[in-house]
């Protein structure tokens, strides 16, 4: 299944710009996916996230199968329609909440034997039920089931994950195929932080000639140069053919440098979770909400945004909302971080295809640093 055409390219760098087709229209890359854990992006609206840019969002199929369930979404009719969203959607296999709940989760050949952190029922995720989960929430694109490790983690860990990742990953595909599902499936390069393991499973994974590719296992604990390291030595490695995706990367720095080696895909909690803590993105940097030098403060987040929240509302006003607890403020807020974000990856977008990243890429720095 051929899904991606790149349109243009960085001379300088590795930063490219293209189109992924899904059922549910084009994705315009690089492109950063909003998180939408459990069929919502938390405080906003899908005509607020529209409104933004986003051309796509994120689901979790972990998530979404305990809570509201297949039983429901199959009488839905899928997850678009279940929560109103006519766009792409992609959902994440599980994976990284088997990490990040690992005291509930047991791993063996077979799958992951899990305990619901909200009821303490007991469930198994094999490599098919991940895809037949996703194929019933009718994501356009679907992430095989992998073994995500954290950091430190011995060599050893580490290879015992990228060897799951690798078998589960097979069996998956061969679901997928036999299923004929009009979505996509995309595979993920794991390996801790040794290269020779990365550059292993990046093989395997491309032999088996998945749609599309994705980097897990990374922004787990380990410093941001190692991340660039290991992103640097693993891009090249998957096709140019095929859209690229980083897993939970990052700040708008994080993004940037990725795209200049040939990221197309991203996804993070950050915008929407910083909002929530009073945490806003600007050109200068991140700027705290709560900081009483905004109590009087008449202007709006960033003079140079032209998001809803800066268009109607003051630091003063958002600092209020953000102090008083008021639900407001995380709305307003996280629609600021979205457009924030969404309007980046259209510079970006834009800087590529008229020859001019580098530069955009300095200047970004460049304000940051006034």
């Amino acid at each position: 299944m051929q899904i991606f055409t790149e349109l243009s390219q960085c001379g300088e760098t590795s930063a490219r710009t293209g189109v992924v087709t899904t059922e549910h229209g084009f994705i315009q890359t690089p492109i950063f996916m909003p998180v939408g854990t459990l069929a919502s992006v938390k405080s906003v609206s899908v005509e607020e996230l529209k409104e933004c840019g986003a051309q796509i969002i994120l689901g979790n199929t972990y998530h979404l199968y305990l809570r509201p369930g297949c039983e429901v979404i199959s009488h839905i009719k899928g997850l678009h329609r279940f929560m109103n969203w006519d766009s792409p959607i992609l959902t994440d296999s599980g994976g990284f909440q088997f990490f990040s709940l690992a005291r509930l989760a047991g791993f063996s050949d077979e799958g992951v034997a899990f305990q619901s952190h909200i009821d303490g029922s007991r469930h198994f995720f094999t490599p098919e039920k991940a895809v037949e989960i996703q194929s019933i929430l009718g994501s356009d694109i679907m992430m095989s089931l992998d073994w995500c490790i954290g950091h430190p983690a011995d060599r050893s860990s580490a290879m015992e994950a990228l060897e799951k990742t690798t078998m589960w990953a097979s069996r998956g595909m061969e679901f997928w195929k036999k299923a004929g599902a009009p979505n996509a499936l995309f595979g993920i390069v794991q390996g801790g932080m040794y290269k020779e393991l990365r550059a292993l499973s990046a093989r395997q994974l491309v032999e088996l000639d998945f749609p599309g590719y994705a980097l897990g296992g990374l922004s787990v604990g380990e410093p941001t140069e190692m991340m660039y390291e290991i992103a640097h030595h693993t891009i090249p490695l998957l096709p140019i053919d095929k859209p690229r995706y980083v897993m939970g990367v990052g700040t708008p720095e994080n993004i940037i440098e990725l795209v200049a080696m040939g990221v197309d895909m991203f996804d993070c909690v950050m915008p929407s979770r910083n909002a929530r803590n009073g945490q806003l993105f600007t050109e200068q940097g991140t700027m705290n909400i709560s900081n009483a030098a905004f109590t009087m403060d008449d202007a709006p987040v960033d003079s140079a945004c032209s998001c809803y929240t800066c268009r109607n509302y003051s630091r003063a006003y958002l600092k209020h909302l953000y102090k008083t607890r008021e639900l407001l403020s995380y709305r307003l807020n996280t629609i600021h971080n979205l457009h924030f974000y969404l309007n980046l990856m259209n510079g970006i977008r834009n800087s590529i295809a008229g020859g001019t990243f580098k530069e955009f890429k300095n200047s970004f720095y460049s304000k940051l640093e006034k």
